[in-house]
């Protein structure tokens, strides 16, 4: 099967997992360096996949009632200090604009690492009564980070992402937005990617600067490692106090909103490629995958090769398949590969004999299986179901890698041994002491993922410290 074979282009992921992404990454087109550290150009074949998780999650945000705005790229230094834990959390990473042309500015700019701040001055301005609420803003953009270590789609200088911004009248009300949000992206993970996700809410230590609450999906990489992907925040009145976001109720009674944050970026890029890669490159879920079907022509210097194929890519299309011919003067097995580095989920052969009988051939990418097909009218629906099944066979795949690596310790040496000698969660009680998880990312470099709330304790004692423990919390190295 063809995922058991190794691409030469790239380095095995078994021998050096790091090097393996990185290849991944060159070899298959998705980014290029800048000058600038953490700063990349994102090639056509990674933009696409970005552009169709965005119109996946813009479909499903609308239906849910948000509408979409821009914010400025500067904030005044002013405005960010505003929110004091807010800023303490982001002064370390935040690029400073001190000039404007040659002349010195007045105030300090903040080139935009999250939105918050101007969010809330601009909902102060807008949110006069109850009549007003709720607000439900979301964003498309990128924002900058200065970040110390920089690795292509995981962790940016600058990246894209939405950030989502909402305003209510009721604590229920805001609740019940950030936990919807969480269910949306827990749901595209699961039928756009093709990837299962552990959901939890973060520790007090590892929550967003300024939140009272934050929600997580949590994916699990090739290597054992996991990548937080996605994060939904709960405010309560922090901010609205802060930015006097009051409002007159219903009661006639001046009070502050409540206010939710959530967001997803780019590192879902890099979730698809560490999740679902192999030796060969990319495997692609068949719905984010900027091209489904990969025509290549057999012997295309023979008559009535290549017109069969361009007959065949234009069947495809208008069935709203995402198909492309490869006409290019390498040969059959060139293209092979390069399709299997490129993730593409079906590669159909034509040649002179299909032609003859009728038929093509058509490969799954996720692994390697291959069958002979008929050309008739159920072709395209074949194609369908084929691509189905792909998707359903590559997230089942990912599930069963992340379920064999949930494990269960009892007391802290059996923790240390599972997260040295098998990586994956590790799951374990906890007594809600920050020193505890500092404790552990001292000696083992792992850190808390999420609480998980609705599992039961299996025990009633903190392994590291020995206090009364109630809360069962995955913990995991991560990127």
């Amino acid at each position: 099967m063809a995922n058991n074979k190794k691409n030469d282009a790239i380095c095995a992921m078994e021998d050096d997992f790091a090097q393996w992404y990185t290849d991944v990454c060159r070899k298959a087109e998705l980014m290029d360096y800048s000058g600038v550290k953490g700063f990349i150009i994102y090639r056509p074949y990674s933009y696409a996949m970005w552009e169709a998780i965005q119109q996946y999650m813009d479909k499903r945000f609308k239906e849910t009632g948000h509408e979409n705005v821009y914010m400025p790229m500067l904030i005044p230094q002013s405005l960010l200090q505003k929110e004091s834990d807010h800023v303490e959390g982001f002064a370390p990473e935040c690029a400073i604009v001190t000039k404007g042309g040659l002349d010195n500015l007045e105030e300090n700019l903040i080139i935009r690492p999250t939105s918050e701040t101007l969010f809330c001055e601009h909902y102060a301005k807008v949110v006069n009564s109850y009549r007003d609420l709720p607000k439900l803003y979301n964003q498309w953009c990128s924002v900058v980070r200065w970040e110390k270590t920089t690795r292509p789609f995981l962790r940016g200088s600058e990246f894209l992402w939405q950030e989502g911004h909402t305003v209510h009248a009721s604590e229920e009300e805001a609740r019940a937005e950030t936990l919807q949000m969480l269910e949306i992206y827990e749901e595209t993970a699961k039928n756009l990617l093709a990837i299962p996700m552990v959901t939890g809410r973060k520790t007090e230590r590892e929550k967003f600067a300024g939140a009272e609450i934050t929600y997580t999906i949590e994916a699990l990489m090739h290597d054992g490692k996991a990548l937080q992907s996605g994060t939904s925040h709960y405010f309560g009145q922090g901010f609205a106090k802060a930015f006097d976001m009051k409002f007159l109720s219903k009661e006639n009674k001046l009070e502050y909103v409540y206010q939710t944050s959530w967001g997803v970026s780019t590192r879902l890029l890099g979730a698809i490629i560490m999740v679902h890669g192999d030796n060969n490159g990319l495997v692609l879920p068949p719905r984010v995958a900027p091209i489904q079907v990969m025509i290549i022509p057999i012997q295309q210097q023979k008559d009535g090769v290549l017109d069969k194929a361009y007959e065949l890519e234009q069947r495809l299309k208008a069935a709203g398949i995402k198909v492309k011919v490869d006409a290019g003067d390498k040969s059959p097995g060139w293209k092979f590969s390069e399709a299997e580095m490129r993730g593409i989920p079906l590669r159909l052969e034509i040649g002179p004999k299909d032609i003859a009988n009728d038929a093509c051939v058509i490969a799954k990418r996720n692994d390697g299986n291959k069958d002979t097909y008929s050309l008739d009218e159920n072709l395209e629906t074949t194609v369908k179901e084929l691509l189905d099944t792909i998707h359903e066979e590559m997230y089942q795949k990912a599930l069963k890698h992340r379920n064999e690596n949930i494990r269960k310790a009892n007391n802290y040496d059996e923790f240390k041994n599972i997260i040295e000698t098998k990586g994956g969660y590790v799951k374990m009680m906890w007594c809600g002491d920050e020193a505890c998880e500092v404790k552990i990312k001292e000696d083992t470099s792992a850190t808390s993922r999420c609480i998980k709330e609705d599992e039961e304790p299996f025990g009633d004692v903190c392994p590291i410290c020995g206090k009364p423990a109630k809360k069962v919390v995955y913990f995991a190295k991560a990127y």
